[in-house]
């Protein structure tokens, strides 16, 4: 090969770039990101960086004269790939053509419909969107998290801590439910409680109100949340339209094996725009987490170098982790499809535990929370018996 293109900055496209060199590929590498900045590491925006801790030097995920020999064409979006051109179309009116072709450009966060135009409403995603809300957060208020997942969470315990009047607004009944189970996401959610922390659990937003700036967050049942602040943590989309019509398959993300090969030969896809198989449960997922971006490159890249001729593996459990309160929650495995979870170590109540989720009386799963020791020893072993 060679010309590679790398679309996206971030994380995935950086950590494809490192592996293509790491490699062996010495040709024209090219990577393009639609924000202009170079990349940066996303999990503190909503702990260290919010609160004021770190500045934007420390967020920096190149090291010290780290040299790709790349090309960085930043503050460009892809609109288009021309499979028979083998051609990216950028909004700025280029067209890089190349050999290979690593998508990464992630996901973008869901915004509430409605919200558009009024000051005070925020979603968490990129680093603009942090210094926005560390801004509004620093003049202090009443803040409504809309979602009570990991990044709401986060934002809700970072709030907390600087001093802001906070209320987490859950549709479901349980937050976390979904990544964690109903019993152990329960257990992880009453942090906030524990905290003085408001959670309104299985009631939806209508709506948001206020004229030029956020007045209240309005539920379904009919009653109205007082914000001077309002985060929107309710998820996030693949952004792969551009790649509509291109001939790679797209569900939920691209759709890759298991090494990360599309249906297009010569691209592959990584990070949170891909939906990698995965042979232990024999359908596909979107791994949206840091160490997936970051351990996944390594062997998509070895397929696109290979034109597809290698035997791809078996990708390691999916591993995360969050702070919040003061509590280091970690989490590796996948919660769905486990018929039993129990407390190997420490007490729900004390938020010290540690809890394996089993199916068919084999370890699927395991979650911490302030158990560092005993969660590696146990994601070790999930990691074994998966490959």
């Amino acid at each position: 090969m060679r010309t590679v293109a790398v679309v996206g900055a971030s994380l995935a496209g950086l950590s494809a770039a490192r592996s293509l060199r790491k490699q062996g590929y010495d040709g024209r590498l090219v990577i393009i990101g639609d924000e202009p900045h170079r990349p940066y590491d996303r999990p503190p925006l909503s702990k260290e960086f919010l609160a004021g801790d770190i500045g934007e030097a420390d967020l920096a995920l190149e090291t010290d004269g780290e040299d790709l020999r790349a090309e960085w064409l930043l503050g460009t979006r892809a609109t288009g790939l021309d499979r028979t051109r083998r051609a990216v179309r950028l909004t700025d009116g280029r067209e890089i053509q190349a050999d290979g072709f690593v998508i990464a450009t992630g996901a973008a966060a869901r915004r509430l419909p409605g919200s558009d135009g009024l000051t005070g409403v925020h979603v968490l995603r990129t680093l603009d969107d942090a210094r926005a809300l560390r801004d509004e957060l620093a003049r202090g208020g009443r803040l409504v998290v809309i979602g009570g997942g990991f990044v709401g969470a986060e934002v809700a315990s970072t709030a907390y801590a600087l001093g802001l009047d906070v209320t987490v607004v859950e549709a479901a009944p349980t937050p976390l439910a979904a990544p964690l189970g109903q019993a152990m996401g329960s257990i992880v959610s009453a942090l906030h409680l524990d905290h003085g922390v408001r959670l309104l659990c299985g009631v939806g937003v209508k709506g948001l109100s206020g004229e030029r700036k956020v007045e209240a967050v309005l539920l379904e049942d009919g009653r109205s949340i007082p914000a001077d602040i309002v985060v929107v943590g309710v998820g996030a989309l693949p952004c792969v339209e551009w790649l509509e019509g291109s001939g790679v398959t797209l569900d939920n993300g691209v759709k890759c094996g298991a090494d990360g090969r599309t249906s297009l030969a010569g691209v592959v896809a990584v990070g949170d725009c891909a939906s990698w198989y995965d042979p232990r449960a024999g359908l596909h997922r979107r791994v949206e987490h840091w160490t997936g971006a970051q351990e996944r490159p390594a062997a998509a890249v070895a397929t696109l170098l290979a034109g597809g001729a290698v035997e791809p593996g078996v990708p390691r459990p999916p591993y995360f982790w969050s702070d919040q309160y003061g509590v280091k929650i970690q989490f590796a495995g996948h919660a769905a499809g486990a018929d039993s979870v129990t407390v190997e170590e420490g007490a729900p109540d004390d938020r010290n535990v540690l809890a394996v989720y089993r199916r068919a009386g084999h370890p699927v799963a395991v979650l911490g929370m302030n158990q560092p020791r005993l969660f590696t020893r146990w994601r070790k072993q999930l990691a074994a018996a998966a490959s």
